[in-house]
């Protein structure tokens, strides 16, 4: 009788990525060889509503405060900011593995032309960041007359 094994392409490309980055001379020190790719390199998932009178994004931020969360809106962008900071490690507790990214993170969205950017509402709870965007009344095109001489 054979063993079956499970083939995992994500496996395979971490070590290949790996091997890439220990040639290169990209490894550093106490690493788990995953080099490329830092673990304060994160954005959060977003999820992205219309209705007919606004949109609603919904950002996940787990395990991060109100107060480390900064939204702002300039020339037609919305920013969502922030930063999950790492818990302080102790000399009593020896850390096995850390799969959860910490580290600032940066998601801009470019607004469509019809929100109005003053109506921003912004709500947050259980670590759900939840952004409502109205929607402006359409501009109605303005006719000019032009004279012929």
């Amino acid at each position: 009788m054979s063993n079956l094994t499970r083939w995992n392409p994500i496996n395979e490309f971490e070590d290949l990525m790996s091997r890439y980055n220990r040639v290169l001379g990209l490894s550093r020190s106490g690493g788990e060889g995953k080099d490329l790719f830092n673990r304060s390199d994160w954005a959060p998932a977003v999820d992205i509503k219309e209705t007919d009178q606004a949109f609603t994004i919904e950002a996940e931020l787990p395990g991060m405060e109100r107060q480390d969360v900064k939204v702002s809106v300039h020339e037609g962008v919305l920013s969502i900011e922030g930063e999950r900071k790492h818990e302080e490690e102790s000399k009593d507790k020896k850390l096995h593995r850390i799969e959860r990214f910490y580290g600032s993170f940066v998601r801009r969205f470019t607004l469509p032309e019809n929100i109005d950017e003053n109506s921003v509402k912004a709500s947050f709870k259980d670590g759900l960041l939840t952004l409502t965007l109205q929607k402006a009344e359409p501009k109605e095109p303005k006719a000019i007359e032009v004279d012929i001489e």
